[in-house]
């Protein structure tokens, strides 16, 4: 057991920050170590994001592209009429996107709030027994999503309770109201305790997917501070947004978020994961995202345990693009089911 950055008592993800920022992990020690990073040159970070945006890929990469998207993608429904037979559509499409090429691979992962995990996970059956070829994940998104207003007595069993049901990733959302008036040590806590919500009987984990909401951050700056707090607190994934604020994810803050996640790698060998969500809906801005990762933290990161697009229609774009290779010409939407 070791203390956090409010004195109160952490348990073992904030070893990370205590191995990075040292022994005396108090929220004045947070606070200089967050506000002593560098600066983001908003600039420069525009440009290289342009940049890489521009890149054309051959016809025979574009179809290993197209399929990649596919893998990465967390099939997401979050919406307040979310049914159990919404659901059950939902893990249909995620298990066979496209009845016409069984060829086709599955997506990641269905992403779902918490009261629907069960449905999603009879839905998958057998595709998402540990040992199943095309595992399926079911994420759930936790902690009062989105706007994490609610004491922390109600996320930590909004995500225990997620768990309990089968969930294997937890998309929790930091509270921005802390953040932004500078109570760090707030946020770090409560990273913390969900990632111990995260555990199971077994004594493993479910992942954790931190979720910055980068529309509300307003700064680029804000943006590497809160990427570096999830990180040090224990996340295993950084989240650009629930897609629930506008703007959602976008290829600048995306680069941030990767170069944060090199540069954590360079300090411990760790990998972190990044996910982009909301707003990316075609397979042309999804390459963008695939040649932004390959270039930022390598070519080793485009696989689902370090990188996943959040998405609802971005799939049946993909799809259209996808038969367009096969046959020549674009199908309609008739031919993609409707999300």
């Amino acid at each position: 057991m070791e203390t956090t950055a409010t004195g109160s008592t952490a348990i073992a993800p904030a070893s990370r920050a205590l191995e990075v920022i040292g022994g005396d992990l108090t929220e004045k020690a947070l606070k200089r170590y967050l506000e002593g990073i560098a600066g983001v040159d908003a600039v420069g970070l525009e440009a290289r994001a342009a940049s890489l945006g521009t890149r054309s890929i051959k016809t025979t990469s574009k179809a290993w592209a197209l399929d990649k998207i596919i893998s990465l993608i967390d099939l997401t429904t979050l919406e307040g009429s979310d049914t159990p037979g919404k659901v059950r559509s939902l893990v249909a499409k995620a298990l066979v996107p496209d009845a016409g090429d069984l060829s086709t691979p599955r997506v990641a992962a269905v992403c779902v709030y918490g009261d629907m995990v069960p449905y999603a996970v009879e839905a998958l059956g057998r595709a998402h027994d540990d040992d199943a070829p095309g595992r399926i994940n079911v994420a759930a998104v936790a902690t009062a999503f989105p706007s994490g207003r609610s004491s922390r007595s109600v996320k930590l069993s909004d995500t225990a309770d997620a768990v309990a049901a089968g969930a294997d990733e937890i998309d929790m959302v930091i509270d921005r109201g802390a953040f932004l008036s500078g109570r760090y040590g707030l946020v770090f806590d409560e990273i913390v305790a969900v990632k111990e919500a995260c555990r199971r009987s077994d004594g493993s984990s479910a992942h954790l997917k931190v979720i910055l909401e980068t529309g509300e951050l307003n700064t680029y700056d804000n943006i590497r501070r809160a990427s570096w707090l999830s990180i040090l607190a224990g996340g295993d994934f950084i989240k650009t947004s629930t897609g629930k604020v506008a703007p959602a994810a976008t290829l600048p803050v995306t680069l941030s978020m990767l170069e944060v996640v090199r540069d954590w790698h360079r300090l411990t060998g760790e990998k972190i994961g990044v996910k982009p969500a909301g707003g990316i809906r075609t397979s042309k801005d999804a390459i963008k995202y695939l040649v932004t990762v390959a270039e930022t933290v390598g070519e080793e990161w485009l696989q689902p345990d370090l990188f996943r697009f959040g998405a609802s229609s971005l799939l049946n774009d993909v799809l259209l693009q996808r038969q367009k290779l096969t046959s020549g010409s674009y199908s309609g939407p008739a031919y993609v089911t409707i999300d």
